[in-house]
């Protein structure tokens, strides 16, 4: 049935689907600059990040925070690793926190996208699609005494046969998400260079997770893994395994660690509160340094200038930044 304008317009009003095509629509005509941003976004100063809106009523001040870790790892592990974080930043900000234990990386970005979490800590393979489909906008990193990188191992059992890339041909290796950097992105690319394809010369199994990944090397599920660094190395430390079970075969240049940031909508003064929150928090002195043992401290990090390595390779990839490659991607890390 054809439904006159006037009656399609009054209807979707009522579902109050209008005022969203009327705003999507604005946003499209009056951005002079969105790059890789989704429609709903606009970047007028060329920094990649969405900006805040100009319009008042578009900004959100919650009454309650809602902060999400990245899921590398078991988010209950985190919630108490982070329990003196969030109290500080209960008290910089004047506001409640509340956790959100997501779950894998498509969780946590649609999250942020639908407006259910505020401040987060995003991985450095998904940052991309959280900042370019969810708002997301990097404010801080942990750094240590080396900087705010972590790298790419490639990792097998101590007993395997494998010493070399070219080894991996036939096995099978676990990679962790489509999304992750150093789980799947990276790999397919600098490994491809030294005359290894993923996918061609070894099977790919996607386990969803570092630690996943991890452990299946050190229980002989996989015969490799390429995982972060910094995972590896808070897993032993927590005894997860001996030193010694795993051996690297291959260890990349540093990457950026995990990302640490705000919702684009926040009203400027609650996102300057906690960035504040990151910059002046007492890392040395807290259960975040018990767990990670080599950080010194939160510094302040942009999208555009960290992230640039890690835009190139998935650019290089042929990564979309869109809903369908976050749908896809739930299917898979899930």
């Amino acid at each position: 049935m054809n439904l006159p304008k006037k009656t399609l317009w009054t209807a979707l009003l009522l579902m109050g689907v209008a005022p969203l095509l009327a705003s999507t629509a604005f946003a499209q005509a009056t951005c002079a600059h969105r790059g890789d941003l989704d429609q709903r976004f606009c970047d007028a100063n060329n920094d990649l990040v969405a900006d805040t809106p100009t319009d008042a009523k578009a900004l959100q001040d919650p009454a309650t925070l809602v902060f999400s870790y990245t899921p590398v790892e078991d988010p209950a592990v985190y919630e108490n690793v982070f329990a003196d974080f969030l109290a500080h930043l209960s008290k910089v900000t004047g506001k409640r926190i509340r956790w959100f234990p997501a779950e894998s990386y498509a969780a946590q970005i649609e999250a942020m996208r639908s407006g259910r979490l505020h401040i987060a800590g995003v991985a450095s393979g998904p940052t991309p699609f959280a900042v370019n489909l969810a708002g997301f906008v990097p404010i801080a990193a942990m750094e240590n005494t080396s900087g705010i990188g972590y790298t790419l191992r490639l990792i097998t059992h101590k007993d395997s046969s494998i010493k070399t890339l070219q080894d991996l041909k036939g096995k099978r290796v676990a990679h962790v998400a489509p999304s992750s950097n150093s789980g799947d992105t990276a790999p397919r690319m600098l490994f491809k260079a030294q005359g290894v394809e993923p996918g061609k010369d070894y099977e790919i199994i996607f386990s969803g997770k570092h630690d996943n990944s991890i452990m299946g090397v050190v229980n002989k599920d996989y015969d490799a893994a390429p995982v972060a660094s910094s995972v590896v190395d808070r897993m032993q430390a927590r005894g997860m395994f001996p030193a010694g079970t795993l051996r690297v075969i291959y260890e990349s240049s540093p990457f950026p660690r995990t990302a640490f940031g705000v919702a684009y909508n926040l009203k400027p003064e609650l996102q300057a509160k906690i960035k504040e929150a990151f910059l002046n928090f007492d890392f040395k002195n807290s259960k975040l340094k018990e767990e990670f043992k080599d950080t010194e401290r939160f510094t302040s990090i942009t999208y555009k200038d960290q992230w640039g390595d890690i835009r190139t390779i998935q650019k290089a990839m042929g990564v979309a930044y869109t809903q369908e490659a976050v749908t896809k991607l739930n299917n898979k890390s899930e």
